[in-house]
């Protein structure tokens, strides 16, 4: 039997998400999250390995691994001019030290601006980080490759306390319930609009929504139902 694999502690998420050179190209390389760590502690703030592996709370041998990984990475996008893509990975967030810089986290499905309509087959989610009622910043995320059954998982690792989707289906929720993330499923449109509708209060959305009856129109503001209270504006 396969040894589980422990997930690797990152202390902060990247300011910058995507870097794409001069030159326009498709061609990407993608750093998962695990693996921009060990470049910000050994390269950035010159960690040495076994200082790396204990804030990451892995060994000295599975740093040295995805230090190798990430490294190849970049000389593979700076030598042949690849975009780098930050996302992913198996690991663990110091939530104590992000949650008190960042307070609440909203994540939205997100596909060319809009609010992406199948949790399951999203490619990425727009993050917004929000305080004191109003959104401070955001990032697009890219999830990866992540199916159904782990982005749940992925948002939990992420931070996220909200989640604003079109469909949705059963498996997922009950994911994202039991890691405590609320859920606002049946939104469309503008992903923008709709965390400054969550967070004024009059966020349009349908707590029964699913990935086969998610395309109806004018959907009511359920703010009062049980499971679909919205506590963005709170």
């Amino acid at each position: 039997m396969a040894r589980p694999v422990r997930c690797r502690r990152i202390a902060a998420y990247p300011a910058n998400w995507v870097f794409t050179p001069d030159q326009k190209t498709e061609d990407s390389v993608v750093l998962q999250l695990d693996e921009y760590e060990t470049i910000r502690l050994i390269d950035h703030l010159q960690r040495t390995q076994e200082e790396c592996a204990a804030e990451m709370n892995v060994s000295r041998a599975t740093v040295a691994g995805i230090y190798e990984n990430a490294r190849r990475k970049l000389a593979d996008a700076l030598v042949n001019g690849k975009q780098i893509r930050i996302g992913g990975g198996v690991y663990q967030t110091a939530d104590s030290q992000i949650k008190e810089k960042t307070g609440m986290r909203i994540a939205v499905t997100y596909e060319n601006g809009e609010v992406g309509q199948h949790f399951g087959r999203t490619e990425q989610f727009k993050v917004y980080e929000v305080e004191n009622g109003a959104v401070q910043n955001s990032q697009v995320i890219d999830t990866d490759g992540y199916g159904h059954g782990a982005l749940a998982g992925f948002l939990h690792n992420a931070g996220v306390d909200v989640l604003i989707c079109g469909g949705i289906g059963m498996g997922a929720r009950y994911a994202l319930q039991e890691m405590g993330i609320e859920l606002l499923p049946g939104v469309s449109g503008d992903a923008d609009q709709a965390v400054a509708s969550c967070l004024a209060g009059d966020l349009e959305y349908d707590p029964e929504a699913s990935c086969h009856h998610h395309d109806h129109d004018d959907h009511e503001c359920h703010h009062d139902h049980e499971e679909g209270h919205c506590h963005c504006h709170e």
